[in-house]
């Protein structure tokens, strides 16, 4: 079965640029031109991933991740922006995206985003899959803090933290290895898929919206804490 990606862009110039280089990864592509019907597919069809302008008709981008993240927590989002500004894309990030991108942008740096988010897509439910047939769950349990694999679910103590599938990949990979210090480019090859100069700082947002639900105090982290000029940890006495 071909992975199936929906471009919401209402530029048909640049939303048929994208599907012809796209094709070359061999996937089955629906495109959208206006944010209702954008949302309105998004929400009742099954896609491995999503990219999303943020310019839009009747409903912006921004506006498309936020309510398909309420309902959707795990889809992958890319989102696709002609604005240059920092706010604009940490904005993007803080809503759900677990990626971005600024026009104009190389194909092959598309491609090879696309291509990193349709492995994750994969490997989860490639995961989900196993666990099914072998009704096996498997567990990270570390002090208060239990991630369950299988449903890709977060609890402290007994309350659920609802994360982003990017949020739980980066917890996931930090509690997997207690104490060792990762710096911001090992996260984004282990964590993202990829590694571009520049885009270290798509791992700071990360850290900050994964601290923010799992923090007690988020200015002064006991968990994922940051070891200055190197990057961040797993701290397990947080969770003791």
């Amino acid at each position: 079965m071909l992975d199936r990606i929906l471009i919401v862009e209402d530029d048909a110039d640049i939303a048929d640029l994208i599907r012809v280089n796209l094709m070359e990864l061999d996937v089955e592509i629906d495109h959208q031109q206006e944010g209702e019907s954008a949302l309105q597919a998004a929400l009742q069809e099954h896609y491995s991933l999503i990219l999303l302008d943020v310019m839009l008709p009747k409903i912006n981008g921004l506006d498309i991740c936020r309510r398909v993240r309420e309902r959707k927590p795990a889809q992958a989002i890319i989102m696709l922006t002609a604005k240059n500004s920092e706010l604009d894309r940490v904005l993007g990030l803080e809503l759900g995206a677990d990626d971005y991108m600024t026009k104009p942008f190389s194909v092959r740096e598309l491609q090879a985003r696309v291509r990193s988010q349709l492995r994750k897509a994969r490997a989860l439910e490639q995961v989900i899959e196993e666990q099914r047939s072998t009704h096996q769950s498997q567990v990270i349990d570390i002090g208060i803090l239990h991630i369950d694999k299988l449903h890709h679910q977060v609890k402290m103590k007994a309350d659920t933290i609802d994360l982003t599938a990017t949020e739980f990949e980066l917890l996931l990979h930090l509690a997997s290895h207690p104490n060792q210090v990762f710096s911001r480019s090992q996260l984004l090859e282990s964590v993202w898929g990829y590694h571009h100069s520049g885009y270290e700082h798509t791992v700071n947002s990360h850290i900050n919206r994964l601290r923010a639900k799992i923090e007690s105090d988020a200015t002064q982290p006991a968990i994922v804490q940051t070891v200055w000029g190197i990057g961040y940890k797993f701290n397990p006495q947080g969770v003791a």
